[in-house]
């Protein structure tokens, strides 16, 4: 039997609640994960930024974390920083954060992509 698929989010983000409502409904096996008590890992945050090829789909940009700590700072930010600082503060990273069983990672809620990874 595979893994189930990751799903980190927060309960409070109609976003995250509308794709836990989807997985359901498509009957995809998955743990929840709160992502405000338990951030992925440096490790799979890493993986997300070698798969995206780009910090920024990583960010929750929306976020007051993310404008307490300004744009500017995050652009100046080696990948190492920003790695760490994902990994330190789980409302930085784009919710919901996805990690199939394959290693493939979504980030926020596009019902087309999920289709694609997780129903096809």
């Amino acid at each position: 039997m595979p893994e189930p698929t990751q799903v980190f989010s927060y309960s409070r983000c109609s976003t995250c609640r509308k794709a836990i409502q989807w997985l359901k409904n498509h009957d995809v096996d998955h743990d929840l994960i709160d992502i405000t008590e338990t951030s992925p890992s440096r490790q799979q945050l890493a993986a997300a930024l070698l798969h995206f090829g780009d910090r920024k789909p990583l960010f929750n940009t929306s976020g007051l974390s993310y404008r307490a700590l300004g744009s500017s700072v995050v652009k100046a930010m080696t990948d190492d920083q920003v790695l760490d600082a994902l990994a330190a503060d789980g409302k930085l990273i784009k919710r919901p954060f996805v990690i199939l069983p394959s290693g493939h990672v979504l980030v926020g809620f596009k019902p087309d992509a999920w289709v694609d990874q997780l129903v096809g």
